[in-house]
């Protein structure tokens, strides 16, 4: 049994199943999370296939946990049911459009992780990835997925073959504003973030990345402004082509 405080994220797993029953048990308890007008707008591709897993990996860096899990889960913002079932009722959706994105992907990540707590409950280990929409494309293409359906999030699921050390995290008074939000000034940057500056594990991270400083390894390695700008003209594009973005929208936005 786990709780928030010892969540860890599991890159690792052990050879043994994750059974479709208890997999199934614990996604229909999460959908009981909160959801927009009670429309549930998310779907969950589930692959245990090897093949699939293989064809999938590329699209999230060849992270060795894409193939090496059970069970990888794609969660999807979705208002193509949605709009198929208002077709069917002699409703006309307006759900081609970012709003709804916004709403549907919303949606799916409160899912996400109310399935992930529910599966730190259950001893059940995963690994979240955010590679999911740099290359959505791959995904769409490898899993079929229809207009209106755009993937938001990843886990490996499976079940522990390892307990890494807990990650940090800032302290509270660096993220929460009473009342109003209250802009920080540098010492304000210096006490928040003086424990993580300060981590041997970090201070390392600098030293192999030859970098002056932790930002910088963000800054300049690990998120650049350069591939921030060419993912988020993919992923402008993939919007366009699943229909929640007008074709227009590009020459504004590219």
């Amino acid at each position: 049994m786990k709780n928030l405080l010892t969540r860890r994220t599991i890159r690792k797993y052990a050879d043994r199943d994750v059974s479709e029953e208890l997999l199934g048990r614990l996604m229909t308890e999460a959908a009981r999370t909160q959801t927009m007008g009670n429309l549930q707008l998310y779907s969950v591709v589930v692959t245990r296939s090897e093949e699939i897993k293989a064809r999938l990996a590329p699209a999230h860096f060849n992270q060795p946990m894409v193939t090496e899990a059970p069970v990888v889960l794609t969660i999807c913002a979705d208002f193509n049911r949605t709009s198929f079932w208002a077709k069917c009722r002699n409703a006309v959706p307006g759900y081609d459009n970012f709003l709804s994105y916004i709403n549907a992907a919303t949606d799916a990540l409160l899912y996400t992780q109310t399935l992930c707590n529910l599966m730190d409950e259950e001893g059940l280990g995963y690994c979240y990835l955010g590679t999911t929409v740099y290359q959505p494309q791959q995904i769409i293409d490898i899993l079929q997925l229809p207009k209106l359906v755009m993937p938001v999030a990843t886990l490996t699921v499976g079940w522990p073959a390892e307990e890494p050390e807990l990650s940090d995290r800032l302290p509270l008074e660096s993220f929460v504003h009473q009342e109003t939000y209250h802009d920080y000034m540098g010492k304000d940057i210096d006490t928040y973030y003086d424990e993580k500056e300060h981590l041997p594990e970090n201070q390392q991270f600098v030293r192999i990345n030859q970098k002056e400083t932790l930002a910088q390894v963000f800054t300049d390695i690990r998120y650049t402004k350069k591939d921030n700008e060419a993912m988020s003209r993919e992923l402008i594009l993939t919007l366009i082509r699943q229909g929640f973005l007008p074709h227009t929208a590009a020459r504004g936005m590219l």
